[in-house]
């Protein structure tokens, strides 16, 4: 049994009790009804609650950042794929003390209809909307929202001519309708019938929707105002489980619920031993192919790892077009056909990849190699460069720049290492980033797959020497001698980042966004020497959640470095796009508001360096270093940090006129209230389940 849309996308009940799921269950399902909700004493996990003839069973879900599993057993990228396994797969659940087999047989819908999607408002009054469309909007655009005169109703509000029109979609029922006229199962079956056969007003006025006001969208330099919006209503005062951070990011997982991509290589019985879990799979339409290998050797050719790259076209294009996307395999291929030669690289699109203004770049920072990024005095050089390259060889839309590939894999296991070290040959890369630790609370995280400074040894036709090993308080870089099959031998750069905790969030966004500088600025100056590096390959433990944190972060920070703090960014449909290209990137709502902070405090220290720059040409001098401080805080942000004072240093001028810089400062991430831990069950049976263990894998 397969999981179809309509079942997906509406099995999970957001804001209901354990006590609540019973009696939903019980009056409502049958035996093996189930859904999936938000657990009441482990925030941040979920529960699954099954019909088992006249009784209730809850099973804890975990959610640890990198993977779901019932804490045990198999892992997966999303909750719907650890659903849908269950379901798929009758006899693998089962109780601890029994044995009893736990059958999922039919998800209970919600009875009310989630709201997750991106022109869904909520609570939003008429005024506020005809503000938000007629100041941000243009015609043609529109959203719905809740009714305010009558509950459980929605207004779907149209920009036309210039004004905005309200139409009030009623609920009546359980379906939608506008004005007693045909009706809908859903909102969304709703919008796309009207989408497609507009309304028309009395007055004879048609009513086109053309744009949905996408509620995640957002300017740049406004970043401070939508935090703010997210932190009120994720705070103590909002309902349970809905608003804020929460709220988006619950619409993420709603929307990956609604589209499954193939992963059937993945699942081939001689690849399985290749996955370090072994339900999180590489998508088929993205993935990446590995070519010098024994053809004749079944999955050969097969790694865990995808390719990721921001999407070209309209931003409301639909990313999660099944064709458009697996058509992405031949451009990926395209693009990154190295053939492991100097002679051939330069005519590959690798080498024009990071034909762009990075975050190095739009900071005036310096280069790599110790802790203080001084400025880097060939950056100048670098623009002309990348500016001599765009003109000659690439042919651009709108000017804008090409964005950067990056390769999203798990961490290796030991008999992936060659497979790895392969794959960085073929497609150039020279930079590593590592965002795990190789053990973590006793678990084998990832397999060593470089040697001891001065040392060297081989993983099949890979030939690795460790040169140097440098830390510094976040990370340690290794600089590494690399030779495939006894070519010439490339040097690699490894950033090791080590302070980000076993679960959770590092505290602070500042050393995330050194760490994207240093690792950015080396890419630059690869490119600037003339090396022409591939890809930037990221990897944790599952490769999803803090690989995807990394990535999105950083396709944030080039955007805007891009386009200007005028330009719109959308950090949710973003991670929904990196998402359409590897399951379950960005795993946590955790993560997911690390992303808010850190691209706020970034956005702030843009802001700052351009206020600084202005002040010192009133003065008529030139500060090439500045020390950034935390003046440009929004005040919820600084009430969160108040009572944590990591501000130690002034942020006053240094008489000489030159002051030494200071990376992007210090800055603790709020951390939310803990939700309600008190358990909300009576009589319901709670069991921490075993699974049958898979079957032994034949070497």
């Amino acid at each position: 049994m397969v999981l179809c849309c309509c079942s997906t996308s509406r099995w999970f009940h957001q804001a209901i009790s354990g006590v609540e799921a019973e009696q939903l269950l019980l009056e409502r399902g049958f035996d093996g009804s189930f859904l999936a909700r938000l657990s009441s004493s482990n925030p941040g996990a979920f529960t699954l609650s099954v019909r088992r003839g006249q009784e209730v069973t809850h099973i804890k879900i975990q959610n640890n950042g990198d993977f779901f599993d019932l804490y045990g057993g198999e892992k997966f990228a999303t909750l719907s794929e650890l659903v849908q396994y269950y379901m798929e797969n009758p006899g693998q659940l089962r109780e601890k003390k029994t044995g009893a087999v736990i059958e999922l047989k039919q998800p209970l819908s919600c009875a009310v209809e989630p709201t997750t999607e991106r022109w869904f408002h909520g609570n939003l009054s008429g005024r506020d909307a005809e503000k938000l469309i007629l100041e941000r909007g243009r015609n043609g655009s529109f959203l719905v929202r809740e009714s305010q005169s009558k509950p459980g109703d929605y207004v779907l509000s149209v920009r036309n001519d210039d004004k905005v029109t309200h139409v009030m979609i009623r609920w009546q029922d359980n379906k939608y309708d506008v004005g007693g006229g045909e009706q809908f199962a859903t909102l969304s079956e709703l919008i796309e019938h009207y989408k497609k056969n507009p309304m028309v007003e009395t007055s004879g006025t048609v009513v086109n929707l053309r744009h949905p006001f996408n509620a995640t969208r957002i300017t740049a330099a406004s970043i401070d105002a939508r935090v703010e919006i997210l932190q009120r209503e994720h705070g103590p005062g909002s309902c349970f489980g809905k608003g804020g951070f929460w709220e988006e990011f619950e619409s993420l997982q709603q929307q990956e619920c609604r589209h499954s991509f193939s992963r059937h290589e993945g699942q081939k019985l001689e690849n399985r031993c290749k996955n370090r879990y072994k339900n999180i799979l590489p998508f088929d339409h993205t993935r990446v192919i590995l070519k010098d290998v024994d053809s004749s050797s079944p999955g050969a050719e097969y790694i865990n790892a995808n390719y990721i790259r921001p999407l070209e076209g309209d931003q409301n294009a639909d990313l999660t077009s099944m064709a458009s996307l697996e058509n992405l395999n031949t451009s990926y291929a395209t693009l990154t056909n190295h053939s492991g030669s100097g002679g051939n690289a330069g005519k590959c699109g690798n080498c024009l990849l990071l034909n762009k203004i990075c975050v190095q770049c739009a900071i005036d920072g310096g280069s790599v190699g110790n802790n203080k990024h001084k400025r880097n005095e060939s950056i100048s050089s670098i623009r002309s460069n990348l500016s001599v390259m765009t003109t000659l060889t690439c042919a651009k839309k709108n000017d804008d720049f090409i964005s950067k590939t990056y390769i999203a894999t798990q961490g290796c296991l030991p008999n992936t290492i060659v497979d790895f070290w392969s794959m960085i040959w073929q497609e150039n890369t020279r930079v590593i980033v590592m965002t795990t630790k190789e053990i973590e609370r006793t678990k084998k995280k990832c397999e060593k797959y470089w040697p001891d400074p001065g040392q060297q040894q081989e993983w099949g036709h890979a030939k690795v020497t460790c040169l140097t090993e440098t830390s510094t308080n976040d990370y340690t870089l290794r600089e590494l001698l690399f030779s495939w099959r006894g070519r010439e031998e490339r040097k690699i750069f490894q950033y090791h980042f080590l302070v980000w905790p076993d679960h959770g969030v590092p505290t602070d966004p500042g050393c995330v966004l050194n760490f994207l500088q240093d690792v950015n600025a080396r890419q630059e100056q690869l490119m600037s020497d003339g090396i022409n590096p591939g890809p930037i390959c990221v990897h944790c433990s599952a490769g999803i959640g803090r690989t995807g944190t990394f990535i999105v972060i950083d396709m944030i920070l080039d955007q805007i470095d891009r386009e200007g703090l005028d330009c719109e960014i959308d950090i949710h449909r973003t991670i929904q796009m990196v998402r359409s290209q590897r399951s379950g990137m960005v795993q946590t709502e955790a993560q997911y508001k690390f992303v808010y902070y850190a691209v706020q405090h970034y956005i702030q220290t843009k802001l700052q360096r351009k206020r600084a720059e202005q002040q010192s040409a009133q003065l008529g001098r030139e500060y090439t270093n500045i020390k950034y401080d935390d003046v440009i805080r929004s005040p919820q942000l600084q009430q969160s940090i108040s009572q944590m004072s990591l501000y130690n240093n002034s942020n006053s001028y240094q008489s000489s006129g030159i002051i030494e810089p200071l990376p992007f400062h210090h800055r603790p991430v709020p951390i939310p209230p803990a939700r309600s831990l008190i358990s909300d069950y009576n009589s319901s049976t709670y069991e921490n389940l075993d699974e049958i263990p898979p079957r032994p894998r034949k070497s």
